[in-house]
């Protein structure tokens, strides 16, 4: 038997509940109508919950964290909902050299580039490249800058709050980024506009 999860080990942030609909809306029209999503950096796991409610029963949602303690919320909600499609937590730390988890038609990172340093980034991709099949989709979202410039005020007050907590944090060149998925066979991703000056991006892994 599971051990006993404690229902006050549910955590919530508010911006998981602002975004996750946008989200669902990009994944709904993105990822494939079966398989396996490993969701990096999960959280407090409020958006493979909402996803999985939403997008099921075929499409299964593995969520994933480091931290014990997100692991406790994620698996709080799983076991409250109780989803065919929405796994417990595995612990994932994406600068591993080997995941725990094999292989995935999709790998979904949602507001965690920003806030880890550049060298998670690549982690991210290079696992992601390793686990997918060729078409296989990895899905970042988050605030990025692009040509070297931020896409709002607002997002350039959010990057120096960033570097003044942690200086190897910031929101990333978007171009950077795509630079490492080429190195890893992804292709130049579709990017999608999302509310709050945030961007979802859609790599696909080339065969």
């Amino acid at each position: 038997m599971p051990p006993l999860i404690s229902p006050t080990a549910r955590r919530f942030a508010p911006s998981a509940a602002r975004n996750r609909d946008p989200i669902l809306q990009v994944l709904r029209r993105r990822l494939p109508r079966a398989g396996l999503v490993l969701e990096i950096a999960s959280g407090t796991g409020e958006h493979a919950l909402h996803f999985a409610q939403h997008l099921g029963p075929d499409l299964i949602f593995q969520p994933s964290d480091p931290s014990d303690e997100a692991r406790a919320s994620i698996d709080a909600w799983v076991r409250e909902a109780n989803l065919p499609n929405l796994r417990p937590a595995l612990a994932l730390d994406v600068s591993a050299d080997a995941w725990p988890v094999a292989a995935a038609n999709a790998v979904l990172c949602i507001n965690m580039i920003h806030i880890a340093p550049w060298q998670a980034a690549i982690g991210l991709i290079s696992g992601a490249s390793r686990i997918l099949p060729p078409s296989g989709l990895l899905i970042l979202y988050g605030p990025y800058r692009r040509y070297g410039a931020h896409t709002a005020p607002s997002n350039a007050a959010f990057d120096l709050d960033l570097r003044a907590r942690n200086p190897a944090w910031g929101v990333r060149d978007l171009e950077d980024v795509t630079a490492v998925a080429a190195q890893h066979e992804f292709s130049a991703p579709a990017i999608e506009p999302m509310p709050a000056n945030n961007l979802t991006l859609i790599f696909q892994r080339e065969g």
